[in-house]
């Protein structure tokens, strides 16, 4: 029987020396950064051009969260390489015949997967918003006004809990492409198309990506968008319950049939 430690030094080991997922995490900081800063200084320029309306919804710390979009693209593609690897090379025969507690097999990679995620959400969140700030100039905010913190620590949250939630898919769809083939079209138009539509935007701001971004959200009504029926935490506990239901399916699918 493998012990937890060398199920989890495994899962390490497989993580760092896989070019595709480092490259990935590193792409989501710096995407992320880089284009929050962009449309932070664009922002600091047109913000005498807004209508009186829009500033009284200007939330300064969304502006600099404005690359979580294309961050987030990163995250989904490093939770499907981390699980999806492992069966399109063949390399799950070999794991599971050297750790076949499948259990412990799964809540390893996904323990340290989504440590790593963590991390590097949370770097990029803070960093997104230091950068974008700084960019804002007499129209920025700080960490210590009201509900600020909370936005900035919510959107390192985020990033990590969608990392873990195409993990939970690819371990369900058993494929790098077939998850990847769902999940990018679904969070990128699937979610965003609906979310605009009225009758349908009511079921939208349950789908994970609505659910979870709202804690980012300091001032209401922000960029646009509508009150969803929840608050901040409640709906990054939505995302929550998506998460947890994805890496239910994924340990069943993956009790239930050969490698």
């Amino acid at each position: 029987m493998a012990s937890v430690a060398a199920v989890l030094q495994s899962e390490w080991t497989k993580i760092r020396t896989v070019s595709s997922t480092v490259w990935t995490l590193a792409s989501a900081l710096v995407v992320t950064v880089a284009l929050g800063a962009a449309l932070s200084a664009l922002m600091r320029s047109a913000f005498d051009d807004l209508r009186p309306a829009e500033r009284l919804a200007f939330d300064p710390t969304v502006i600099s969260f404005s690359g979580m979009l294309l961050g987030q693209l990163a995250m989904v593609v490093f939770g499907v390489l981390v699980v999806g690897t492992e069966y399109s090379s063949g390399m799950i025969r070999t794991s599971l015949a050297a750790v076949p507690q499948r259990a412990t097999f799964l809540s390893g990679k996904i323990a340290v997967a989504s440590g790593l995620a963590l991390v590097v959400g949370q770097a990029t969140s803070f960093l997104s918003f230091f950068v974008g700030q700084a960019l804002l100039g007499e129209h920025r905010t700080t960490i210590g006004a009201d509900n600020v913190l909370r936005a900035v620590i919510g959107g390192g949250l985020y990033m990590a809990l969608m990392a873990v939630f195409s993990m939970g898919v690819a371990a369900m769809l058993r494929s790098s492409m077939l998850s990847l083939g769902i999940l990018v079209p679904f969070f990128f138009l699937v979610s965003q198309i609906l979310s605009a539509v009225p009758k349908a935007k009511e079921v939208a701001h349950y789908f994970p990506d609505q659910a979870g971004s709202a804690v980012m959200q300091v001032v209401p009504a922000a960029l646009g968008r509508e009150d969803a029926p929840y608050g901040p935490w409640g709906g990054l506990g939505i995302m929550l319950l998506w998460v947890v239901a994805a890496l239910v399916g994924g340990y069943v699918v993956l009790k239930r049939r050969d490698a």
